[in-house]
This record gives structure tokens, C-alpha cells and sequence, in this order.
């Protein structure tokens, strides 16, 4: 529990912060009634974390903590200086992110749950919470060999799962950067223009800009797709064919998987 405050405290200060730029710099207007549809979002963003805490208490932190006890993890067994490990450890976990994210659009069964991200039809901070809670739960248990295998420091873990979230927040948001701005960020992260392309209708646009947090990845394994062909503002975004019930909004995306 030790990383939950810290992480709890960026996290609201990254929200409010969004939430006033996505008013001051909109991308697309809002849709009408977009309200319960941001409810939704909130709500399977908080049922994912809770199962997280309650299945999986041994992942995160506690794995980092479990690994330094028991001296487990590449970093113990070559001795590696807290700073080198916690580099490492930082774009290693950044590269498992990237290859989980590729394998849910590449096996079926993974883009099931995945699916539920991608019906969403208008982007905004909270889209950035909208994972099925057993992809969540599964995101979690992935880490969590990762961090064993590494041996990462706590430091590192409560890092990098501060900067998962703030950067999925941020290039998840309802914002239009100005065209200078965003050629210089994404050079070191992923911009929110830059993961519209991962978003839009057509299916091969979406097995491209995989990455969260670094946009690196994506060059360096070919991924890399600069702008949707629908242009720079991305107007259609979702699953074609796959529309969310009106009502009942979060059941509806609950039981997506197994439609």
C-alpha cells in the first residue's frame, strides 16, 4: 500500500490538469450526453484496480519488495547499481507495455478484452480507463513476471506506474496540440495525435503507434505510422460494427468480450 498515495496524489493532479487543457485546447467537440459514457469509463477503470489490489496483492510493488528480499531478478544476480536497475527496469517495463499491447491486436482471444477499449467513439482522459477489468488484471500479472525477472527496484516500479498512467492519461485526451508542439514531443513521448491514429475505424491503422508512454518502440519495430488516412484530425474512431448500448453502458462493455 505503500505506493498507493504517491501514485493516487499524481495521478488526480494529472486529471485536473487535462481536464482544464482539454477545455482550453479541444481536439473535437463533445458529443451530446457524453456524461454516462465517461461514468462508464471511470467505473471499469476502478473496478480493474480493485481486482488488481484484491487477486493480485504480490504484483507491483510487492514483487520489487519480494525480489530484493529474496535476491531474485537479473539485477541481484549481476549486481547492478540501483540506478542502472532502475533505468533498465523503467524501458524494459515500457517494452513489455508495448509487446503486450501488440499481442492484443494480434491474438484473438486478447483482442476480445481489448475490444473494449477500442469501441470507444470519442476520445478523452477517461478513455484512458476504459480496459475490461480481466485485461487490467492480466496487464498486472504480465508486469509482474517482468519485474521479477528484472529484480526492479520499488523506486523504479512506483515510476513507471506513475508515468503509465499520466502518459496514458495525456495521449488518451481530448487535446490538439499545436503542430510545433507535437513534432517536438513526440520525438520522446506518445502525443495524443499520435495515438488517435492507433484509435481510428480502420483495422489496419489500429496495428500501428502501439506505444504509452515512448514513441521509440514503434520506430524501432516498424510500427511507427505518423498520420491516420483520414487526415490529422482522425474523425472516426472505433470498432466498425461494434457499437456500445446506449443504456446500461458499463454492463454493455462488461459483457463485450463475450458477445
Amino acid at each position: 500500500m505503500t505506493d498507493l498515495l504517491p501514485r493516487l496524489a499524481i495521478f488526480l493532479c494529472v486529471v485536473l490538469a487535462l481536464w482544464f487543457a482539454e477545455r482550453q485546447l479541444a481536439w473535437h467537440r463533445v458529443p451530446a450526453m457524453r456524461a454516462p459514457v465517461r461514468v462508464a469509463n471511470v467505473i471499469l477503470g476502478a473496478v480493474g484496480a480493485v481486482g488488481v489490489r484484491l487477486l493480485l496483492p504480490w504484483a507491483g510493488v510487492a514483487a520489487a519488495v519480494t525480489a530484493a528480499t529474496h535476491n531474485v531478478g537479473l539485477a541481484h544476480w549481476f549486481g547492478w547499481s540501483p540506478w542502472l536497475a532502475g533505468v533498465v527496469a523503467f524501458f524494459v517495463l515500457d517494452l513489455a507495455i508495448y509487446a503486450q499491447h501488440r499481442a492484443t491486436h494480434a491474438v484473438p482471444l486478447l483482442w476480445r478484452l481489448h475490444r473494449v477499449h477500442h469501441t470507444e467513439t470519442h476520445l478523452d482522459l477517461t478513455s484512458a480507463l476504459r480496459f475490461h477489468p480481466l485485461e487490467i488484471v492480466g496487464s498486472a500479472a504480465w508486469r509482474w513476471v517482468v519485474i521479477l525477472a528484472l529484480g526492479a527496484p520499488a523506486a523504479s516500479v512506483i515510476v513507471f506506474e506513475s508515468v503509465l498512467s499520466a502518459t496514458a492519461l495525456f495521449n488518451h485526451s481530448n487535446l490538439k496540440l499545436p503542430d510545433a508542439l507535437d513534432r517536438v514531443l513526440r520525438r520522446v513521448v506518445v502525443t495524443p495525435a499520435m495515438h488517435r491514429v492507433h484509435h481510428s475505424t480502420a483495422a489496419s491503422e489500429q496495428r500501428h503507434n502501439f506505444g504509452f508512454n515512448v514513441p521509440w518502440w514503434d520506430w524501432f519495430f516498424g510500427s511507427y505510422q505518423r498520420e491516420s488516412s483520414q487526415g490529422p484530425e482522425v474523425p472516426r474512431i472505433g470498432v466498425t460494427g461494434r457499437p456500445v448500448a446506449s443504456q446500461n453502458i458499463t454492463l454493455s462493455l462488461l459483457a463485450e468480450p463475450f458477445k
